[in-house]
Formats: C-alpha cells, sequence, structure tokens
C-alpha cells in the first residue's frame, strides 16, 4: 500500500498505514429489504477496500447471488462506484434468498468464495441478513471440509481461507435493530414520511378533515413515534407500547377536544404493526371508522407503503453511510480469529462496534417481550433514543383545558400557587434556522405542562429592550414544528448596550428564568447577561440556551439546531447541479457554501455529495495545494469519471476566492473538462426543517426547559428566585453521546471568538474520510474508531443519549 504523505508523528494515534489489505479480498454485498444509503456503504466499503491494497468484489442479489455465483460475482474497481451516492435503493440489488437457508446452499455460497479467495465479508441488510451471516461464519471450517473430501478444493486452497471474518452494517428503514441508535435508511424514511405529512396537513386544513396515516413497522414503531413527534401528530399507535383499555372513548374525546379549540384538522399516525392490549390489530381503517362513527368527522385514510423505501438518500444516511463503510473494513483489516462478527454502527455521533450475536438477541428480546405483553420492558430494550422519544411525546400530546392548567387565572391569588408558577421567557437570537420553530413550541407547551406562566419575546434581544414581550399559551404553538425560520422573529443585536432597559422589561414582566434558542449571538449574549449578574440582580435567574444555526458553529455542542436542514439543502442542489451536466462533456462546478468561517457545512456536506476536494478555513492552503488539486482531479477527469465538485467555504481563505478558484481550474484544466460555479447563498438557511431538526429541536428544548423547573426549584428561597452561580447560565449541547449542560463562562477558553467557532471541532476527524473516497493518500486516525463494545456496555443508565432522532 502507498503510504501516506503526511509525515508520521511520533505520538500515541494509530494510523491506519500499518493495516494493509495486500493480499487479501473483501466482499461487499446488500442483502433483505432494501433501504437509501445503501449505495453510499457500498461506495465507502469498495474505496476504502481499494485504498488499503485489497481485491474487492461486489456481490450481486444478495445471499442468492453469493449461491449462484457466477458472474454475480464480480471485481468492483475504483469507478465502478461514482455516481451512486446519490441513488436510492441498491445498484447492486437484493434478494430474500431461501437458498441460503439450507444447507447446500451455503455450501455453494462457500464454494464460490473460495475459488476467489474470499474471506472477508461485509454484509450491508436488517437483522435477519446479519444473522445469516453470522452462521455461515460458524459453519466455515465444516463446511470447508466437506468441499475438500467432496474434492471440489484443495488442501492448500482451505487453508489460505481457514477464517471467515464478517463485518454488518445495518441497512432498514425501521430502525429495529438494537445496539444502534440509527440504520441506514431510516432518516430517508422519516424525510419521505414528513413530506406526505407536511402536504397532507395543506389539504386537511382546507377541509376541516382528519387524516389516519399509515406507516411501516411491522415490529418496530419509530418511525411512527418520530413522525408524529416531528408534526405534532394527535394520536398515535405503535406495537412496542398499545393504548390502554378504553382507547377509543379516550382518543374521541381528544380529538374533539382540539377541534373544539380552534384548530382545523387531526393527525392519527398508526404503525402497521399496531395492536391493542389483547394483541388485536388496529387497522387505519378500523381508526378511520371509530372516528367517523363517534365524531362524524371528515376522515380520509392514507397508506404511504412503500414509498418510505424509496427516494434519494438524505444527507444523514450518506455520511452514516459513509463512515461506516469505512469503519467496516478497518473492522476487517483488524480482525483475528477469535473476533466475533461485529456491527459497526453510530452511538451519538460515534461511531461503535457491537458483537453482532448481541445485537440481534436484543432484537429478539424486544419482540418476547412485546408477546409476553411486558411493553415498559419493550420500551426500555428499544434503548435510550427510543424511550426519549416516547417520554418527549407523551410530554407534548397530552394536554388539560386551559381552565385546569396551574397557572390559569383563578389560582392567581392563591399563595401555595406562586411557588411552583413562575414566569418564563423564550426568545429566538441570531440568524434563522430551521428547527428553531420546534424549539420553541416544544418549550413552550413542556413549560405550561410544568405549571410555568411562557412568555414568549419577539425580534431577539432587540425586542427584548423595546418590551415586545407577551405570554403564549398552550395553543398558540400549534403546527409549528413544520415551519421554517424563525416565527417568533429573530435579530443578531447583542444585549451589551442595552442591560438597563432588558433588566427594566425583566422586571416588569417578572421574569423568573430565560431560555435563549440561537446561534453564536445567543452564546455571546448569554455571556454578556451572566457577567451583568453582580451589577442587575434581574440577571440572577436560570438562563440556559439551546444551539441553534446552520452553521453548527457553537463551542459545547456537536451539533445544532438546523444545520441537518442546510446539509440537506446542500446535497440536494449538488445533486442537481451534477446533474445538469449529464450527457455534456467533462464538468467540474465550484460551489461556495455558507458558515462563516466554520468548515462544517463545506465538509461534511462534501462527504455527503461525493465532493473533491473541500476548502474550509480550518485547513489552510496554499498555492501548492491547489496546483495539487487540479493536477489530482484532471488525472481522475482522464479516466471515465465525467464530473468533479469541488465545494468552498465562503470564508475560507480571502484571496483564494471562489472566482479565484473557478478561474485557475478553467484555465489548468482546459481541453480536459470546463467549469461552472453556483454560490448557494440562503437557500440554505430557509426550508422546511429536516425531520432530524424537528426531532433534535423538540428533545433538547424539553430538556432545556425541565433543567429550568429543576434549577427555579433549587433557587427559589425567602419568596423570590435567585440564581448566580456558574452552573445558572448554561448552554445544553450534545456531546459525543449525550446532552450535556455546561456553564457558558467555562466555554469561554474553547472559543475562537474572532472567527466564531470552537477551538476544537469533532468533524474535522471526518476531512481524511472524504479524502480517502476522493482518491487522496492521507494519513487516517483511527484510534477514534470504534473499539468492540457490548451491547449493555452501549446506553450507561446515567446519561441521556444521543442524538439519535
Amino acid at each position: 500500500m502507498a503510504g501516506a504523505s503526511a509525515p508520521k508523528r511520533q505520538d500515541t494515534r494509530k494510523f491506519f498505514e500499518n493495516l494493509s489489505g495486500a493480499g487479501k479480498s473483501i466482499a461487499v454485498l446488500t442483502s433483505g429489504g432494501d433501504a437509501q444509503g445503501m449505495n453510499a456503504a457500498v461506495r465507502a466499503a469498495v474505496r476504502m477496500g481499494i485504498y488499503v491494497g485489497a481485491k474487492v468484489y461486489f456481490i450481486h442479489e444478495g445471499y442468492q447471488g453469493m449461491v449462484d455465483g457466477g458472474d454475480n460475482i464480480k471485481e468492483a474497481k475504483w469507478e465502478s462506484v461514482s455516481s451512486m451516492l446519490q441513488v436510492g435503493g441498491t445498484v447492486i440489488g437484493s434478494a430474500r434468498c431461501k437458498d441460503f437457508r439450507t444447507h447446500e446452499g451455503r455450501l455453494k455460497a462457500a464454494h464460490n468464495l473460495v475459488q476467489r479467495d474470499i474471506t472477508n465479508l461485509c454484509v450491508i441488510g436488517g437483522d435477519g441478513s446479519l444473522t445469516g451471516a453470522n452462521l455461515f461464519r460458524e459453519e466455515w471450517s465444516s463446511l470447508l471440509e466437506e468441499l475438500l473430501q467432496q474434492g471440489l478444493i484443495d488442501e492448500e486452497a482451505t487453508q489460505r481461507n481457514s477464517e471467515l471474518h464478517i463485518v454488518g452494517m445495518v441497512g432498514s428503514i425501521d430502525n429495529d435493530f438494537c445496539g444502534t441508535d440509527m440504520t441506514i435508511g431510516t432518516d430517508s424514511a422519516l424525510h419521505r414520511i414528513i413530506e406526505v405529512v407536511d402536504a397532507i396537513m395543506t389539504t386537511a386544513q382546507s377541509h376541516q378533515r382528519t387524516f389516519v396515516l399509515e406507516v411501516m413497522g411491522r415490529h418496530c414503531g419509530y418511525l411512527a413515534l418520530v413522525s408524529a413527534l416531528a408534526c405534532g401528530a394527535d394520536w398515535v399507535f405503535i406495537p412496542e407500547m398499545p393504548p390502554e383499555d378504553g382507547w377509543e372513548d379516550n382518543m374521541c374525546q381528544k380529538l374533539s377536544e382540539i377541534r373544539s379549540r380552534g384548530s382545523r384538522l387531526n393527525i392519527i399516525i398508526v404503525a402497521e404493526g399496531a395492536t391493542d392490549r389483547q394483541g388485536q390489530h388496529i387497522t387505519s381503517d378500523f381508526v378511520k371508522d371509530l372516528v367517523v362513527r363517534r365524531l362524524g368527522f371528515d376522515t380520509r385514510v392514507t397508506i404511504l407503503g412503500h414509498v418510505q423505501r424509496g427516494g434519494t438518500p438524505s444527507a444523514f444516511d450518506r455520511i452514516l453511510a459513509s463512515r461506516m463503510g469505512v469503519e467496516a473494513v478497518l473492522a476487517l483489516l483488524e480482525a483475528s480469529a477469535n473476533t466475533p462478527a461485529c456491527v459497526v454502527s453510530l452511538v451519538g455521533n460515534q461511531a461503535v462496534r457491537l458483537p453482532l450475536m448481541e445485537c440481534v438477541q436484543m432484537t429478539q428480546e424486544v419482540q418476547k417481550a412485546m408477546d409476553e405483553k411486558k411493553f415498559d420492558e419493550a420500551v426500555r430494550l428499544r434503548g435510550r433514543s427510543f424511550e426519549n422519544n416516547l417520554s418527549t411525546y407523551r410530554l407534548l400530546s397530552f394536554r388539560k383545558a386551559d381552565s385546569e392548567l396551574p397557572n390559569g387565572e383563578e389560582e392567581a391569588g392563591d399563595e401555595e400557587q406562586i411557588d411552583s408558577s413562575f414566569n418564563v421567557a423564550v426568545m429566538n437570537v441570531g440568524a434563522p434556522a430551521a428547527g428553531m420553530n420546534a424549539a420553541v413550541r416544544s418549550a413552550v407547551r413542556v413549560g405550561i405542562t410544568e405549571g410555568h406562566k411562557m412568555f414568549a419575546v419577539n425580534d431577539g434581544f432587540e425586542g427584548f429592550y423595546k418590551g415586545q414581550i407577551k405570554e403564549i399559551k398552550w395553543g398558540d404553538v400549534g403546527g409549528w414544528t413544520g415551519q421554517g425560520g424563525s416565527l417568533l422573529g429573530t435579530k443578531r443585536t447583542l444585549p451589551g448596550k442595552h442591560l438597563d432597559k432588558i433588566a427594566e422589561q425583566m422586571r416588569i414582566h417578572n421574569i423568573n428564568a430565560l431560555l435563549v434558542v440561537g446561534g453564536f449571538e445567543a452564546y455571546v449574549g448569554l455571556l454578556e447577561l451572566a457577567a451583568a449578574r453582580d451589577k442587575y440582580e434581574e440577571f440572577c435567574v436560570p438562563m440556559v440556551m439551546v444551539p441553534a444555526t446552520v452553521s453548527n458553529n457553537i463551542p459545547g455542542s456537536d451539533l445544532s439546531i438546523g444545520s441537518d436542514t442546510a446539509l440537506n439543502a446542500i446535497t440536494d442542489t449538488c445533486d442537481r447541479i451534477k446533474q445538469s451536466a449529464s450527457g455534456t462533456k467533462r464538468r467540474v462546478f465550484i460551489i461556495e457554501t455558507m458558515g462563516g468561517y466554520c468548515g462544517y457545512l463545506a465538509t461534511v456536506g462534501g462527504l455527503a455529495a461525493g465532493a473533491d476536494t473541500v476548502y474550509i478555513y480550518e485547513e489552510p492552503f496554499d498555492i501548492r495545494d491547489l496546483q495539487a488539486n487540479v493536477e489530482h482531479l484532471t488525472e481522475k477527469m482522464k479516466t471515465s469519471i465525467q464530473r468533479g465538485l469541488v465545494l468552498r467555504n465562503e470564508n475560507c481563505n480571502e484571496n483564494f476566492t471562489t472566482d479565484f478558484i473557478y478561474q485557475l481550474y478553467s484555465e489548468e484544466g482546459r481541453g480536459v473538462f470546463d467549469c461552472r460555479k453556483n454560490i448557494l447563498g440562503h437557500m440554505q438557511q430557509g426550508g422546511a426543517p429536516s425531520p432530524f431538526d424537528r426531532n433534535f429541536g423538540t428533545k433538547i428544548a424539553a430538556k432545556a426547559m425541565q433543567w429550568i423547573t429543576r434549577t427555579l426549584k433549587e433557587s427559589y428561597k425567602g419568596g423570590r428566585v435567585f440564581a448566580n452561580s456558574e452552573d445558572t447560565a448554561c448552554l445544553l449541547g450534545m456531546r459525543r453521546r449525550t446532552l450535556v449542560f455546561q456553564p457558558v463562562v467555562q466555554l469561554r477558553d474553547e472559543t475562537d471568538f474572532v472567527h466564531r467557532i470552537p477551538k476544537e471541532q469533532w468533524w474535522l476527524k471526518l476531512r481524511p474520510l472524504m479524502k480517502i473516497l476522493a482518491k487522496y493518500k492521507t494519513s487516517y486516525d483511527v484510534s477514534d474508531s470504534g473499539q468492540l463494545e457490548h451491547v449493555t456496555r452501549v446506553r450507561p443508565k446515567d446519561s441521556n443519549t444521543s442524538t439519535a432522532i
């Protein structure tokens, strides 16, 4: 294998130059039901395999192709996987295979692999496919023995192929596999569902209709639950948690209450495997007939069916699959005779490896718990992310009438009441980001549920000092989850110059706590308010910030609300731009993305769109690098590759502008390719929020609100709230696998205030991955790649896991 160009550093990190694939053969197959993103996983595994010097094969048509052999098993070249990143389904085909379930079938499959010296399998599929692979591995030596006895292979071939290594990646839109937060395809399926729900909501609104939507999930309610959370559905049926007996009355009562409060529509989501407590199937038609019979509402059923499996993969699925494809090859290179077959997956945004059979057993235990009607157990076994989704949905959906609320007008004079009823203000600060409204809706409703009086501040700190503050009720935030931008209004103004007026407004409205949803200005603003606590007692209240910015440049959080929607906008546009050149001669596109000085959107967007080069501020480059990049691309374009993609972050270099890079590539590529340039601009900030941003916003804001309630109770002494310690002005961020409250003062040292970015950024370690997939020789630090863990350890009980939507 060619050594990487970067000099070796003497440190504790482990680089994969030492992991050579020379002399090894790896086969990649997709099996079972297809899922969007499988192609990205195939592409990453093939390219990483070739990169480390291994021979890589495609096995077409899943296990059927392995059994049939012949042309189904073909060697893959670098170019074979070009332009497949944006294609849904699986290009190499998948089939459900009966033959592989028989001993004869597996014997044939073993023979076909041994003939090509393939002893490393990368299997992308659901739990059935992975269980099959594990059985195959367990039988491997006896299958070889049998082939030897039948004279089909010789002693030498038996020796050469004595060990079979297997690594799995879970491709399943249902997200029904334990041990992993997200399976490949789940996020894309949610995109399809939410597109449909958003479209249905407008027609339901027009006719005052109730819609019953049936989504996939025969044994797992993940898609139903998360889409219900993302669109604010009125009722959801999932197999893991059947409704209590008497649900018919409860549901109809709730639907009619929602209508009586002025809503013009109802949305009910049913997972195809939903049952009642007795195990009787609850169908979408049964629900429809019930609503019509009891309430007389105009009701329609929509069954989404295979739409959910189709379409292009979302940015999240492409990145997930690309990271897992590379991780799978590393796991195969590191495997030894006694390593168990493993699956690679993500927990939080951390790659992990888990023993395949432990995951399968856990997944089967969920079904067993459901069969035995131990529903709480089933939910717990599904994992923290599923539990979080369910508890957040419950928190937000069940509402008493306004008159029954603890802070209803009639109790205002009640002395005991004052104790739990506080005034909490919510505001947006900075540039708009998709998902802000979902966060505000969640905060308002959780706050009301917890007994607070909620106040909305319009237009950020500017509106605050001008007194644009009013009470916001449960019904005021209905339908907010799917709205892009900021409905409260948001400005970049900082509070520093207006502290006395803001303090005065806090006094007038008796604001006892503050929740700020916003970007870098929100963070700086919170620092300014916390610093002014000595001077203004009004700021001695619990304050918490939830990060929301497309740039994802907030210290203390790996992710922020809005960046997933922006990534999808970038990825979709890059797909279209690339497609615009199909049929023309060879063409390179230079595309400029947003992000300020933060290269997150450019880098991760580049990984999702299959960019050849990405220029960012965090990784300085000079004219020699530009020259090398142009030459590299020119060489690639001389092969069968037709299109090139170069991304440039808007502030990556003040002299090497987008125009400069465009002119350089145009001149140097003359005769080989021509160039076009695009500046994506504000389309990255607009649009309806992606399912991920709706859920991340909903869950993180609910958690922030619960923290406010706890902190208010702790700091309520002598009839008033007084909180001035560091840990009462916090940022709630997502760190690796957990959501963490961090005092903003402590984050100061982690911040580069001049360039408005954190000093350490986790996604920089994805850059070598992107370079490898674009055929650059590079140094890749694998000390951070997944170590083999055990399923029980994946979710420590004391932490609230992950962003997993």
